[in-house]
């Protein structure tokens, strides 16, 4: 039996790898998590009418995710990413502009799912485009009074903008960063380079009741209302990190909505994200003992 609805918001797209394509966007892995934890959870977006569309939607029912909030478009392709690497072996990344997920609508079915959601999850690549920011922006707003808005952070250069995640900040009630971006929002807001003062400089600002900070084979840092929880991170046999942070975001506000102590969301959360890494891909299956987690 699922449990709290959660929605996520923004981009769904296909990772054109040398090796050959793989489903991505964010807040699609985090949909697929947070339904593998008992959420019944769903994902706002947008495909293109083409074929890559129609394989998006097979790989939605095959993984059980709903597709009834997923918009087609009828003029703009779905979403790709060209992947190669570089002379340096370092992967290089071209996000194709002008797509589908750029113009997410708020539209009647978006809005009503958002109106039932105990948490909203979104993030800043989809707000890139107008149309698709100003639907990300009314969707999280529909949410009822004291659902939970995660804003999960995610620079990807050249679509960083210090008013997109600015506005983005003061919509949330939380927010989940890596030790990369952590940096650069301090910077944006003149706040100390260190973790925790920087932690609790956005949170003080932007009012928020939650930040996650993920750190890699490092583990975690989680803060609420003053309260902190480090983790030092599960080993894993790493065959790829693809799709981790999103589990981890998905563990994150399933425990958070369930309200389990914080060591003991920082815990599951790292455990899930490990197990991601030991497998190929960004939606494995997560066995059994993870998906109920253990108490206190």
């Amino acid at each position: 039996m699922m449990s709290h609805m959660i929605i996520a918001v923004g981009e769904v797209l296909w990772d054109l790898l040398p090796a050959g394509k793989q489903l991505g966007g964010a807040p699609a892995n985090f949909a697929y998590h947070a339904r593998s934890l008992g959420a019944d959870a769903r994902l706002i977006s947008r495909i293109g009418g083409d074929p890559l569309g129609v394989e998006i939607l097979e790989r939605f029912r095959s993984l059980d995710l709903p597709t009834d909030a997923v918009q087609v478009d009828a003029e703009a392709p779905t979403g790709t990413v060209d992947v190669w690497l570089g002379p340096d072996g370092q992967p290089r990344y071209a996000i194709r502009e002008s797509v589908a997920w750029d113009r997410i609508d708020a539209d009647a079915m978006a809005l009503a799912l958002a109106d039932r959601a105990a948490a909203v999850c979104f993030g800043s690549l989809a707000q890139r485009a107008e149309p698709s920011r100003c639907a990300i922006r009314a969707i999280v707003e529909a949410a009822p009074p004291g659902a939970l808005k995660v804003f999960d952070v995610n620079l990807r250069p050249p679509f960083v903008d210090h008013e997109v995640i600015a506005g983005s900040l003061e919509l949330a009630d939380a927010l989940k960063l890596n030790d990369h971006e952590l940096p650069e929002l301090a910077g944006m807001f003149g706040l100390p380079t260190e973790p925790r003062p920087a932690i609790e400089g956005l949170a003080v600002r932007f009012g928020l009741a939650l930040v996650a900070l993920t750190r890699g084979a490092g583990g975690s840092l989680l803060w609420a209302g003053g309260e902190w929880s480090d983790h030092s991170g599960r080993p894993a046999e790493v065959v790829d990190t693809i799709g981790a942070g999103d589990a981890f975001t998905a563990a994150l506000v399933t425990g958070r909505l369930a309200g389990r102590p914080l060591k003991a969301i920082n815990r599951h959360a790292n455990e899930v994200a490990a197990f991601v890494c030991s497998q190929p891909g960004g939606t494995p299956a997560l066995p059994e003992p993870l998906r109920i987690p253990a108490a206190g």
